[in-house]
């Protein structure tokens, strides 16, 4: 593990950005409202502060455990701990691998995941095989076998693994999956997401603060400049496609009714963030010598059994407003995020010309938001973190998972696969299917009504 542990910590992004719900398939919530459970947290940077925080409010959450190796994020998350009422927890904090101690040890429900991206796979199959369920951060792993790893061990224990894509639970885009689920789009065609979002002050800064103020990162970095950065220096693919191909594969029905198989991917040359560096420490700063390989904009292009065809941006290394690059296309319709427009054909009062997005997120907005609204306000990310983490506590008292183990590899297996197209020149790659065939009869469950 890192020494400044930390997950993307984007708290004060994106506050304008819509948040929304994930739901159970049966209503549990009456029935578990008092079910009290244990969560352990691994990882207390400042992502994993933040929903540490936001735990901490629910009273049937106890939180006997938490584990870092970071003194000063573990002093941090314990008086956040102890500002909401809670008692001491026990730390584990004696090197890279004492979770192994924590999960064998500490009887708990559940493990919350905001570690460095190469220990979210480790971290969960040892929770999964010591009887705990897991909810991690993004991605859930980085290889494909570790994907497969973490299907078969779920399988066999029994033990969730659920990922913790919150951009499944913005305002518009649950909006739109209540669009899609009342046939407005037609029959779907087409639909993008991305993550475009200028990093540069993330993977790089002076060393103290956690955004921008120098151009330092791995051992003289902090925060996520401490180890995010060095992924774009190895690799070049999309390394971040979770929050593009979350919200969308409900809509699709990815693992229920549909699946990916087969993708493309390419990307430009790398040039942002050397630029970057020379422009804020000058031509002479040590890591102006760095070869960075991931480039500046990664495309990738993902077939669908049903037809469909989805794109995916990666642009996360020049200047730009941020954007997920969301847009939902069928035979009677598309909405374009980025345009905040709407046209559905017999609907929208000209023919050929954009309207408003307002009157239909207005008019379509997800039941499950408008019953949460106050509770998700000032949760974080426009409310999605709420959402998501509700989510995974209702699954630590029973419910069924809405994003499972199948989802979370699907969407963080494009990280490799989208790696070993550009190396092959862009070349066509297969999807594994995760759910070996169940894709076919599995029911969607996301979205599907407003309990939770």
């Amino acid at each position: 593990m890192s020494k400044k542990v930390n997950r993307r910590n984007f708290i004060k992004t994106s506050a304008a950005v819509s948040a929304a719900a994930a739901v159970m398939p049966t209503s549990l919530f009456s029935a578990t409202a008092e079910k009290r459970i244990k969560m352990g947290f691994m990882g207390t940077g400042m992502r994993g502060q933040w929903v540490l925080m936001l735990a901490a409010k629910y009273p049937e959450v106890d939180i006997p455990a938490i584990c870092d190796i970071d003194d000063g994020m573990i002093e941090s998350a314990l008086k956040i701990l102890k500002n909401a009422g809670k008692p001491e927890p026990r730390v584990y904090k004696n090197g890279d691998e004492d979770f192994l101690n924590m999960v064998k040890n500490e009887d708990l429900d559940g493990v919350y995941i905001a570690t460095p991206w190469e220990w979210h796979h480790p971290m969960a199959i040892a929770a999964m095989k010591n009887g705990i369920h897991v909810g991690t951060e993004v991605p859930a792993a980085l290889t494909v076998d570790d994907c497969w790893d973490l299907v078969k061990v779920s399988e066999r224990t029994g033990k969730h693994c659920m990922i913790m894509e919150n951009v499944c639970y913005r305002r518009d885009v649950m909006a739109v999956l209540n669009m899609v689920q009342q046939g407005m789009f037609g029959e779907l065609l087409h639909c993008q997401g991305g993550y475009q979002h200028d990093l540069r002050h993330v993977k790089f800064n002076d060393g103290i603060n956690p955004y921008g103020g120098g151009v330092e990162f791995g051992e003289k970095g902090f925060s996520e400049a401490k180890w995010r950065t060095q992924h774009s220096v190895d690799r070049n693919g999309d390394l971040y496609p979770t929050h593009g191909l979350g919200p969308v594969s409900p809509m699709l029905g990815i693992n229920r009714g549909n699946r990916m198989v087969h993708l493309t991917s390419t990307a430009t040359q790398s040039r942002g963030l050397h630029k970057y560096i020379v422009d804020q420490g000058g031509p002479d700063h040590p890591n102006a010598d760095v070869k960075f390989k991931c480039g500046d904009i990664v495309t990738t292009v993902i077939k669908c059994e049903n037809g469909q065809t989805i794109m995916l941006s990666h642009d996360t290394n020049s200047p730009r407003p941020y954007s997920l690059n969301f847009r939902v296309q069928g035979t009677k319709g598309i909405w374009q995020k980025d345009a905040q427009s709407m046209y559905i054909e017999g609907i929208s009062p000209e023919s050929h010309r954009w309207e408003s997005e307002d009157s239909y997120l207005e008019k379509y907005d997800h039941p499950l938001w408008k019953k949460f609204e106050n509770e998700a306000s000032g949760s974080g990310h426009g409310g999605m973190d709420f959402f998501i983490l509700r989510a995974f506590i209702e699954t630590l008292k029973g419910a069924d998972p809405v994003i499972d183990v199948y989802d979370a590899v699907s969407m963080s297996v494009i990280c490799p696969l989208s790696e070993k197209s550009i190396r092959l020149g862009s070349a066509a790659v297969k999807t594994p299917d995760f759910t070996r065939g169940k894709w076919k009869t599995n029911q969607p469950i996301f979205g599907i009504n407003e309990t939770i």
